[in-house]
């Protein structure tokens, strides 16, 4: 049994979707797995992660709309701003997505998918510097 944590950091520009399906490859590869999983997380409160379609860049723009009509940062009533007009949205963004993914591992690489890649997902303007972690646990051959 194998098992293996390492951390890489993002860099964001805004709110948006930025694909990391190769950077954790990287990690599963790098790991001498062949067989079991990648569990993917995100250490903060204010941006997710999604297994999300990574073919057509239409698709990202729609889930955007979509948030921004679900979690409108306009809303009067909350409290929680002291960051700015987009501090708790961004926070219920998160709560509504999630902050890890575990992925299966087959053959040594993740096994999403045609369409499938894996995104962080930005829930504040302005950039920000977010860590990622990524366990890899399974087997080897031999």
């Amino acid at each position: 049994m194998i098992a293996t944590t390492n951390s890489f950091t993002i860099p964001t520009r805004e709110k948006g979707l930025t694909e990391i399906t190769a950077e954790v490859a990287k990690h599963v590869a790098s790991s001498g797995v062949v067989d079991g999983t990648a569990t993917v997380f995100i250490r903060h409160t204010s941006a997710s992660l999604v297994i999300f379609e990574n073919a057509d860049p239409s698709a990202a723009q729609d889930l955007l709309t979509f948030f921004e009509r679900l979690v409108p940062e306009d809303t009067e009533g909350y409290v929680h701003t002291l960051e700015g007009a987009d501090d708790i949205t961004s926070h219920i963004r998160m709560v509504l997505t999630r902050t890890s993914e575990v992925i299966p591992i087959g053959g040594g690489k993740l096994m999403l998918g045609t369409w499938q890649g894996l995104f962080l997902f930005e829930h504040r303007r302005a950039p920000h510097r977010r860590e990622i972690v990524v366990n890899v646990m399974g087997s080897s051959r031999g």
